[in-house]
């Protein structure tokens, strides 16, 4: 019987205090020998009691090796691959303290990888919200929500395949010899980028529906402006070097953000303009309520006729605003 590969987790983190236990307990109830599992979690200098709970379950679950390491640099690539250097897995398995994976996560990521599906392989997230509010319910659903997400396939009812990109990635190690590590001067956008290399090098990315996660959403709206803010600013600067890789759905928030700016702007003092940004806000937001109305009707949940626009508009403004804020900065730089 041939043997079992050994596995590291690779786990970034940075004030994970609410999260991080289920992720471990997760990991500890996975299906593959733990005596084959190392956990590698890079933190950030967390200042919350992250450092806590980790140590408190290293002391009661010594089953599972569980390393932490401080990533002084304090940023998701730059943590991954510290968390990779000092890893020493064959198979290696990116997660994010957020998520909290299936018993057979593990196994079925194996397995794919023994069967030669991809170079990187991914599964399907399952949003839940990260606290118990209306708010953060409203943000999970819209964290799902094609008209949040777009064509996201690893978000939404997926079928196995060659993708552009999947959410944390399985790989060897000898990959990261073959391409490189995780690009530091992305602070965001990174995983895309690295798939980006995978597939130009002649890789496959490939999405497996049955390797499926826990994905533990924004709990406040505040959070969730700034996530997409940083996804946005962070999106232009990776789409600079692979330009071919932009999508429409990539392209919407911004043209909505621009028309919405410039129609706000003209509105001061041109009439026409009101009438105009009246007509966009009311198509737009329409469209919110049509599809809020029918999961409204499929759940049951009142509070998502105001809560699921509001959380989808945030998403849409803030990333297309830091997606043209990083465009701004950009030409000022090399203007």
């Amino acid at each position: 019987m041939t043997e079992k590969p050994s596995v590291s987790i690779i786990i970034p983190c940075y004030n994970e205090q609410a999260t991080i236990h289920k992720l471990l307990d997760a990991l500890r109830g996975q299906t593959y020998p733990l005596a084959k599992m190392e956990v590698v979690i890079s933190d950030g200098l967390s200042t919350d009691g992250t450092r806590d709970v980790i140590a408190n379950f290293q002391r009661y679950q010594s089953d599972l090796s569980i390393r932490v390491v401080d990533n002084t640099a304090k940023t998701i690539p730059a943590g991954v691959n510290q968390a990779i250097r000092e890893s020493s897995g064959e198979i290696l398995i990116r997660l994010d303290a957020h998520s909290m994976p299936i018993p057979e996560y593990v196994e079925r990521c194996v397995s794919a990888h023994l069967e030669g599906r991809g170079d990187n392989i991914g599964g399907v997230w399952e949003i839940r919200p990260s606290r118990e509010t209306r708010t953060a319910e409203s943000i999970a659903f819209a964290a799902a929500h094609p008209l949040g997400v777009g064509d996201a396939m690893y978000r939404l009812n997926a079928k196995p395949g060659a993708v552009d990109t999947v959410p944390f990635g399985s790989f060897r190690r000898s990959l990261i010899e073959r391409i490189g590590a995780f690009d530091e001067t992305l602070l965001a956008n990174e995983d895309y980028e690295f798939n980006t290399r995978i597939r130009e090098s002649g890789g496959v990315v490939w999405l497996e529906p049955s390797i499926r996660s826990v994905y533990f959403s924004r709990g406040t709206l505040y959070k969730l402006a700034e996530q997409y803010w940083r996804y946005g600013f962070w999106k232009f600067k990776m789409l600079k070097r692979y330009p071919r890789t932009l999508r429409w759905r990539q392209a919407l928030p911004p043209i909505f953000v621009i028309i919405l700016a410039g129609l706000i702007v003209l509105s001061l003092g041109v009439t026409f303009a009101r009438y105009l940004l009246a007509l966009q806000l009311f198509s737009y937001f329409f469209v919110l309520e049509i599809a809020s109305l029918k999961l409204v009707m499929k759940t049951k949940k009142g509070f998502l006729l105001w809560g699921l626009p509001i959380a989808i508009a945030t998403m849409h403004i803030f990333w297309g605003a830091g997606f043209l804020w990083s465009g701004i900065l950009s030409m000022f730089k090399h203007g």
